[in-house]
């Protein structure tokens, strides 16, 4: 059976190796859509390859070879099976809503989905019958790890550390853009490496955990792994511990989502050897060094929207450490003022979260 699928940000790390799947795949997926934002020359090369019949650019004037569409007509397409949701920031959510309104499975690689509206976006999808599939590798092996969700006692989310772990909190402080995007096991987006330098990234990835898996923060740990072979494991009740393990590749994570319930032979570089690897190492997060991660659990434990406010607070930041304007603990102090002076709102509605969001990311932009 040819599995119909689009993909929103295909232009990006997520969208490229989602397409390298789909060539190793061949016959199994035919491609219905392709997103990008301004990387229109991409776009269009991937047009040309894979053949879709839409696509949508910022600048729907320069796609050549596809109808052009928007991403909330995209995710309205019932001719999709699966939407790999794989943009980033807060774009993702409304394209994520509109696709579950229409009873189409979502792949997803968007954080800030489920950050921003977790409840409202799990919720939808338990009422609409359509599965949630996780792509981040965390959440992926943590899903492959689960048989009974009920007798599930607790999830055990692994950290790489990043390029920080084995510094001191003087050399983050006085850390380059250089220094924090030299992550030693991931190739990542700007964003994401920055975020995996100060482990936010972990943070959300708890709060996306939380919502996924309708687990209690108090039952989700993070580990120090360096290695970066466990990608996540889970506890059950009667203590035993089931882990996934693989090679640092992100084309596992997303071949799973995307075949789901199937497991299909695709893109594997060399076989998985425990010799070769020799040792696993593993210790508790250094909380004073990585407080990003305190905060995120705290935000998670607050709820409504103390998560929004986390997440923009943190974006605006790191953008504005990219472009050099603040130091690398900058970002944290500037996400802590923010958390301390906003006025959770408890159940926010879609509407509110956006103009949440906004309010946040202006205000964050004022201190810099």
């Amino acid at each position: 059976m040819c599995k119909k699928i689009s993909i929103l940000g295909s232009t990006g790390s997520i969208g490229k190796q989602a397409l390298e799947v789909i060539e190793k795949l061949q016959d199994k997926f035919e491609i219905i859509s392709l997103a990008a934002g301004s990387n229109v020359q991409l776009l269009n090369e991937q047009i040309k390859k894979f053949r879709p019949k839409y696509a949508y650019a910022s600048d729907k004037n320069a796609i050549v070879g596809a109808n052009y569409v928007t991403m909330e007509e995209i995710c309205s397409n019932t001719e999709n099976d699966i939407i790999l949701v794989a943009v980033s920031g807060r774009i993702g959510l409304k394209p994520t809503i509109t696709a579950i309104n229409n009873g189409i499975d979502i792949a997803l690689a968007n954080k800030e989905t489920l950050v921003m509206a977790g409840d409202i976006v799990m919720n939808l999808a338990k009422a609409k019958g359509v599965n949630i599939l996780p792509v981040d590798s965390e959440h992926s092996a943590i899903h492959q790890c689960i048989k009974d969700l009920s007798m599930l006692d607790k999830l055990i989310i692994t950290a790489s550390g990043g390029p920080f772990l084995n510094k001191s909190i003087e050399d983050m402080k006085n850390a380059t853009v250089e220094q924090a995007l030299a992550h030693p096991r991931w190739n990542m987006g700007k964003k994401i490496t920055v975020d995996s330098a100060t482990l936010m990234n972990k943070g959300l990835e708890v709060i996306e955990a939380h919502h996924l898996f309708n687990m209690s923060y108090d039952n989700i740990e993070v580990v120090v792994h360096p290695q970066s072979i466990v990608h996540s494991a889970v506890e059950y009740k009667d203590g035993s511990v089931i882990a996934q393990l693989g090679l640092p590749s992100m084309h596992i994570p997303i071949q799973y989502a995307i075949t789901y319930p199937n497991r299909m032979e695709g893109i594997k570089s060399k076989s998985f050897s425990f010799s070769q690897i020799a040792r696993l190492d593993f210790q508790e997060p250094d909380w004073n060094k990585f407080k990003a991660l305190s905060m995120a659990y705290e935000a998670g434990r607050i709820g409504g929207s103390a998560t929004v406010c986390l997440n923009a607070a943190n974006e605006e930041a790191v953008f504005a450490f990219l472009k050099g304007k603040i130091k690398l603990f900058d970002i944290i102090d500037s996400v802590e003022k923010m958390m301390k002076t906003h006025k959770v709102v408890i159940n926010p509605t879609l509407d509110e979260i956006f103009e949440i969001d906004n309010e946040i990311r202006t205000k964050t932009r004022e201190l810099f």
